[in-house]
């Protein structure tokens, strides 16, 4: 019997915003330890809560940017649990009214678009965190990222692979980032993953049990965790064992999962309105303003870069992975209205240098205005494309422009005709045995010329000319 898989995927999401959900508390990374903390996300008796409406535009921007419908009225909720990093024993969440629900995104699969279903997207606050003592027995409570607002992207079970469950898990984090509303940060927790998995018999209806693996904050973990689950339910189903409702973890190291704790049901928190804070009003008129205010999203870039700059649909979907990418992409064609070399160059020797230095766009000393500078001189024949990557490389650590760069290191490119035919002339005077070859037929060993021609002009030949010249000068010696 051939089983298939069942995933639906749960994603926190950090919202930008300069405060808390609750408090006016910073949302600040990398403070000292319960630096950014107040009585009122520490949970002290007597503290009230103060929402922060600018976590709700963002939480509606994502839900419009989802298609989803937006709730008139939706409610907070008091989801109670005991950890040591959950000061008040509670998280104030949202239950049976969510912010908005019933969205869906298109993905990219190896068969093509497929559209997944968004359950809802809701509002709730953070928990601490727990550093752990290597040498001790011991474990220490940090409080700053407690209370910082959250979204809660509740997928529909509609993917069944973990290539897909990736797509779809890459899709949202790039609409967050285009939105400006999530840093996307995945090593600092700003944005994590919980993902729901089972197995069932090909065209069966029913789903099985489903196993939770927990706060997983890297693309390539989601979808080593989501395959080895999807063998482990496969072998015990087959060989007639029972799946446990389980939250596991993905051990990087291993490649495995191990038991967490069993998965808890929505009865087991005792969700009931929270008694501080009001139901939300949406009017229809903001729900307006925001969705005027909408950037132009990932997937709507992309097939304009495919229409209006004829690029491949390849080049458009790594160029439009990043909003500060594809602004960059537009503003060198802008000056240098040549988008396919501008896009080979991007994507080559520019996201070469990003990765190797671990920085971004907004970092790069190279402005779009200096790039097309270069992209124009190796068009105009002042350099060759070689060269024109060592003057990148000058670029990017110093920030000077390519002509000064050029001018200061004498790398201009010889387009001198008679200079040219000297050099050849005097390279298939020292390599007779190599002319020989060439007139016996073996018309390869042009390649060893163009190379040598190079090798003596330091790079700075003409290539276009020199396969000219080298062309007519055995032609002649061919007569």
């Amino acid at each position: 019997m051939e089983y298939e898989a069942v995933i639906g995927l749960e994603i926190h999401a950090q919202l930008l915003t300069s405060s808390k959900a609750f408090c006016s508390c910073s949302t600040k990374f990398g403070a000292q330890p319960n630096m950014n903390t107040c009585p009122i996300c520490q949970g002290m008796p007597g503290t009230l809560p103060v929402f922060n409406k600018r976590a709700l535009e963002y939480t509606i921007k994502m839900a419009l940017a989802c298609n989803c419908s937006i709730n008139g009225i939706s409610r907070f909720a008091r989801k109670n649990y005991y950890y040591p990093d959950l000061p008040k024993n509670y998280q104030i969440s949202q239950y049976e009214l969510p912010v908005s629900e019933h969205g869906w995104v298109i993905i990219e699969t190896e068969q093509g678009p497929r559209k997944i279903g968004i359950t809802r997207i809701h509002m709730e606050e953070d928990a601490g965190k727990l550093v752990h003592d290597e040498r001790n027995p011991v474990s220490y409570v940090d409080y700053n990222r407690t209370g910082v607002p959250l979204i809660e992207i509740v997928s529909e079970p509609d993917m069944r692979t973990p290539e897909e469950a990736s797509s779809y898990l890459k899709t949202l984090h790039s609409i967050l980032v285009y939105l400006r509303i999530c840093d996307g940060n995945m090593e600092e927790g700003s944005f994590r993953c919980d993902a729901n998995v089972s197995v069932r018999p090909v065209g069966t209806v029913e789903f099985g049990t489903k196993t939770e693996l927990k706060n997983m904050n890297s693309f390539k973990n989601v979808q080593k965790g989501l395959h080895y689950e999807i063998n482990r339910h496969t072998e015990i189903v087959r060989e007639g064992g029972r799946i446990i409702q389980e939250t596991r973890l993905f051990d990087p190291t291993s490649g495995a999962t191990v038991s967490m704790r069993s998965k808890e049901q929505a009865h087991d928190y005792r969700y009931f309105p929270d008694p501080d804070l009001l139901p939300l009003r949406v009017d229809e008129e903001w729900i307006t303003e925001i969705k005027n205010g909408l950037p132009e999203l990932p997937a709507e870039k992309k097939e304009r870069f495919i229409k209006d700059f004829g690029i491949p649909p390849y080049d458009a979907g790594v160029l439009t992975a990043s909003r500060e990418l594809a602004e960059y992409f537009e503003e060198v064609v802008n000056y240098f209205n040549n988008p396919k070399l501008v896009s080979n160059w991007i994507m080559t020797e520019f996201m070469r240098v990003l990765k190797a230095d671990e920085s971004s766009v907004k970092d790069s000393l190279v402005k779009p205005a200096q790039l097309a500078e270069l992209l124009r001189m190796i068009e105009d024949g002042k350099i060759s494309g070689k060269i024109a990557k060592t003057v990148f490389d000058e670029m990017w650590a110093t920030g000077f422009s390519p002509d000064k760069i050029v001018l200061e290191k004498g790398l201009l490119q010889v387009s001198d005709t008679s200079e040219l035919e000297s050099i050849i002339s005097k390279i298939l005077d020292d390599n007779p045995a190599e002319v020989k070859k060439y007139l016996d037929g073996k018309t390869q060993v042009v390649g060893f010329f163009v190379g040598q021609v190079m090798k003596a002009s330091k790079g700075k030949a003409n290539p276009g000319l020199v396969n000219k010249i080298l062309s007519e000068q055995l032609s002649k010696l061919s007569a």
